[in-house]
């Protein structure tokens, strides 16, 4: 599969792998701070609706 025709994410994930690596910025500082891009969108989600309907899961 081609970049081109890759899904969003992809591209969005091999951009920051190149901007990370040029540069030159240390596997664990990346990852920490990951972690923390990763907890503030999370934040942004909207919230799930119940996946069990009412009366299950009791």
């Amino acid at each position: 599969m081609s970049l081109e025709n890759a899904p969003d994410e992809v591209k969005l994930a091999v951009d920051l792998i190149m901007l990370l690596e040029n540069h030159e910025i240390p596997a664990g500082t990346v990852l920490k701070a990951l972690e923390i891009v990763r907890r503030d969108f999370e934040g942004k989600l909207p919230p799930h609706p119940n996946p069990l309907p009412r009366g299950e899961g009791k």
